[in-house]
């Protein structure tokens, strides 16, 4: 079964969301974990806003990379600039993906609405991005099933 981590700087927001839409969309496929290198408590927002897209995470906790330390992924993907510069040589990794996702919790939205609104678009931005890069990996597609739609 392929391994994939996905790191960022907090594992609050943006690795969270990515965790789960690729725990969806490989169907347990693959073993999926998150990161960060300086974890914070998961953001309230992303609760709701994936929640929004059915799939909970009120159980959502964050992992320090520290947590990962001498393993080896199939695939390690980092969502945001930080990560992919501070990513400790002791995680190794088949595959490398860097995709640079701006980070909601950062957002200088100060209505209630615009900060919900930032997070839903990087919800969406990351669905797409990890439905594309499941898409084009055929070790996970399962045998049957003609989509991966959302």
């Amino acid at each position: 079964m392929r391994k994939i981590l996905v790191l960022c700087t907090g594992n609050a927001c943006r690795s969270q969301m990515a965790e789960a839409y690729l725990r969806y969309f490989t169907r347990g496929n693959a073993e999926i974990y998150s990161a960060g290198l300086q974890p914070d408590q998961v953001h309230p927002l992303v609760v709701e806003v994936m929640l929004e897209d059915n799939i909970d995470m009120s159980f959502a906790q964050s992992n320090h990379l520290g947590d990962f330390s001498g393993q080896h992924f199939d695939y390690l993907i980092t969502v945001c600039k930080n990560a992919e510069e501070s990513r400790p040589a002791d995680i190794t990794a088949d595959h490398y993906f860097f995709y640079d996702i701006p980070n909601p919790a950062f957002s200088p939205a100060e209505e209630e609405e615009e900060k919900l609104s930032v997070f839903i678009n990087v919800r969406e931005e990351i669905k797409r991005k990890m439905l594309r890069f499941i898409g084009q990996r055929d070790e996970f597609h399962v045998l049957g099933e003609s989509s991966m739609e959302f």
